[in-house]
């Protein structure tokens, strides 16, 4: 079970509609949502995440979304009839501009499959769209060092807090991705290590090797490891296990499965 804590956060059900639309890199989407509810969206840093409500038939069905999505606000939402009950994808904040108010996020497009990277690929300006923030999955715990393991679905988590630790921080990342032309610019600190890979096979088949052989700094580190479910268990369950890593010191989270789309 992933560890992530989720914050329901005051803001409640924020409504935005997409400004623009760019591709970033071959099999990555940004889109830009603004709106004047963003006004009230509270943005944290690091790898803030939300619910990102999509409308299957009208987008007036949005309104029908519960404030929150703790249990109660789920069952609320699994009473809304099918027809009209919006599809719901976790995603994760890539920028936000304080003074524009908007907001970015970046999906990971395959084409046909799923159904966020298919909407994100035909999306346009003044499709609307409702979110409700979760807060942040990075504790940031005091440690000696910081190690990130993340693959193309945590792209924008693992940027976002490179980006956003203190400037003095060292360790490692570890980013997985499908095809290398969807690195991205990094913003990290002088002293954390940068390793991009690229896997052949199943998720995790080129992160986790990397990960065995790294030699550890000194210290007791705080370790971040997001992605396809396979990826972020077996980085945790060798941190913990063979690296003796108290559980309290990973905070991990499947954001997808193989062969299962998103919930």
């Amino acid at each position: 079970m992933p560890n992530i804590t989720i914050t329901h956060a005051d803001s409640g059900l924020v409504a935005a509609e997409v400004v623009r639309t760019a591709r970033v890199t071959p099999n990555m989407i940004r889109i830009t949502l603004g709106g004047d509810d963003l006004r009230r969206f509270e943005y944290r840093g690091f790898d803030q995440w939300f619910r990102l409500a999509l409308p299957v038939s009208s987008p007036d069905d949005l309104a029908r979304m519960p404030q929150k999505f703790g249990v109660g606000g789920y069952l609320s939402y699994l009473r809304i009839p099918k027809g009209h009950r919006p599809i719901v994808r976790n995603y994760t904040v890539r920028s936000f501009d304080e003074e524009s108010r908007e907001l970015d996020i970046d999906f990971v497009s395959h084409g046909t499959e799923g159904v966020a990277g298919p909407w994100a690929a035909s999306a346009e300006p003044g499709d609307r769209v409702a979110l409700i923030d979760q807060g942040c999955g990075w504790l940031g715990r005091a440690s000696d060092w910081n190690l990130i393991v993340a693959d193309e679905s945590a792209l924008p988590a693992a940027l976002g807090v490179l980006r956003d630790m203190p400037r003095d921080a060292t360790g490692h990342a570890i980013i997985e991705l499908f095809d290398r032309r969807d690195e991205q610019p990094v913003d990290a600190p002088d002293g954390v290590t940068v390793h991009w890979v690229v896997r052949e096979g199943d998720p995790g088949s080129a992160a986790l090797p990397l990960l065995r052989e790294l030699e550890f700094p000194a210290g007791e580190p705080y370790a971040f490891a997001v992605g396809e479910q396979s990826l972020a268990a077996g980085a945790r369950r060798h941190l913990v296990k063979e690296r003796g890593l108290a559980k309290d010191r990973v905070t991990f989270s499947g954001y997808w499965r193989k062969g299962r789309a998103a919930g």
